[in-house]
């Protein structure tokens, strides 16, 4: 049982703000989450990108803001469509477990077997290739996680004369990786936990089968954007949250819940607010396939359209079972991996925290930028980005179970990537609080954003109420000038 939050005083914010917290409810999100339950039971037991179960889900989450008054766009994008076959890797007879990286180039049926060669463990392991001065022609290579992407080791282990690649974590719990792009595929590579890797660690020269096979297949799916009618176009709050699910399960945590969340707050929100700034939604496609729905949507905006988006809020897995309560450090106080997100990413991480730790009495945790979900293209062009998530495969420490409540040493979702990510797989008291941050959050910017980019509520809204007041003044006055001229005529 998670220990009560802490009371705590009403945070002071704007009007918007304080009326969406009180509109977003659990209830209703949760509704979403059992529309895509029954979405995947109905096709499946997935809700994968292009196929029927996204599919239903997009147009469930579409026609419910058309009906709303959102403007809504389906964008369709071309991408590569993996399905895994065969994942195992065999050391003496016993099998570790092992998932296949995406866009991993197959073995063939049966798999191979040869030498495992241990890479040496620095803070870059398996990244360049002195590393591999040891020698691991027609090996497979053991790297630890770490210091560059999970395609450059298995790429540079490649270059090396390597025939396959195991990479195990640097932490406790499973990799669950991807190369990003098929075309970055070199040999056939799989992700180990950091107790199976740190055992094979022991065991250079060992023989070992890796059987790593994958269906891929070009195809395509859509984002479903949605925006209000009001608010300035040039200064939009941006929120999104990826919809599909990965191809083992329905994913209803990763990530229906954030889902859930943004689709509950747009319809409270409504179509034609009071704000001073357009609010757009993206719903992103083919995240669990590298995130290229989210990349496309930016990579297909100009530099003016870019700069048309003044912030970028990103909502993935906000309601894991044995949660924790993270928000992405954008200021990089915790000192870790990434570093600072674009200019603004600090105050971002600052609303949300606030609204959790003053609003909700709830610690919140730095997590880093790793890449891993869909703020990534837009930190990639300069866009500052926000967020929350409750964990993944990472496992919970004992002074976080005593700060949040939950299980430690367990993962935050046992069930990540798995068929059991259902609906029984949701702490809905994490969700909710979560759900009323995201709230909290398009309340503030949307009200004005000027603590991020300097651009005032006051200019936001002269652009819309005050300027239509100009211009009814303005054909007043017009009206009268004419009707002077008209009696001054007659007078003559």
């Amino acid at each position: 049982m998670a220990p009560a939050a802490t009371a705590a005083p009403a945070l002071d914010g704007p009007a918007l703000a304080k009326q969406l917290v009180d509109k977003v409810s659990g209830t209703n999100v949760n509704r979403h989450l059992i529309a895509l339950q029954r979405i995947s039971d109905a096709n499946g037991g997935r809700r994968a990108a292009s196929t029927e179960g996204h599919k239903k889900s997009a147009e469930y989450v579409a026609t419910k803001l058309e009906q709303a008054g959102f403007t809504v766009t389906r964008q369709e994008f071309p991408f590569t469509y993996a399905e895994t076959l065969a994942e195992k890797l065999t050391v003496a007879g016993a099998d570790v477990p092992i998932i296949i990286m995406s866009y991993s180039p197959s073995t063939p049926t049966g798999g191979i077997t040869a030498p495992l060669a241990v890479v040496p463990v620095d803070a870059t392991s398996g990244c360049e290739a002195a590393d591999y001065a040891g020698g691991v022609t027609g090996k497979i290579a053991l790297i630890q996680r770490g210091g560059c992407s999970f395609a450059q080791k298995q790429a540079t282990a490649a270059e090396a004369g390597a025939v396959g690649a195991i990479v195990y974590n640097n932490v406790p719990g499973p990799v669950n990786g991807t190369l990003g792009d098929p075309a970055a595929g070199k040999i056939p590579t799989g992700g180990i936990t950091q107790a199976d890797g740190q055992a094979l660690a022991t065991q250079n020269g060992v023989s070992v089968t890796l059987d790593l096979r994958a269906f891929q297949e070009a195809r395509t799916s859509y984002n479903v954007l949605a925006e209000t009618k009001t608010g300035r176009k040039d200064n939009v709050v941006m929120l999104g949250a990826h919809l599909d699910s990965v191809t083992e399960g329905p994913g209803i945590n990763d990530n229906g819940t954030g889902s859930a969340a943004l689709l509950e707050t747009a319809l409270q929100l409504g179509s034609k607010p009071k704000a001073n700034n357009a609010v757009r939604f993206g719903w992103w496609s083919a995240e669990e396939f590298g995130l290229v729905g989210s990349t496309h949507y930016v990579n297909s905006l100009s530099f003016e359209q870019q700069l048309d988006i003044a912030l970028y809020f990103n909502y993935d897995m906000i309601g894991s079972p044995n949660a924790a309560y993270f928000a992405y450090d954008g200021d990089n106080s915790d000192g870790v991996g990434a570093g600072a997100g674009p200019y603004g990413s600090a105050q971002l991480e600052k609303t949300l925290v606030d609204y959790l730790e003053k609003g909700k009495g709830v610690p919140v945790e730095g997590t880093d930028f790793t890449g891993r979900s869909d703020y990534g293209q837009f930190i990639a062009v300069g866009i500052p980005a926000g967020g929350l998530f409750t964990g993944a495969e990472g496992v919970k420490t004992a002074a976080q179970a005593a700060k949040w409540g939950g299980s430690a040493n367990v993962p935050y979702d046992k069930c990540y990537h798995q068929a059991c990510d259902n609906l029984g797989n949701v702490d809905r008291v994490a969700l909710d609080r979560n759900s009323d941050a995201v709230a909290w959050a398009l309340g503030v910017y949307a009200t004005s954003t000027e603590n991020i980019n300097g651009v005032p509520a006051g200019k936001a809204a002269k652009t819309t109420a005050v300027r239509a007041a100009e211009r009814s003044a303005q054909r007043s006055m017009t009206a009268s000038v004419q009707a002077d001229d008209h009696h001054a005529t007659v007078a003559e």
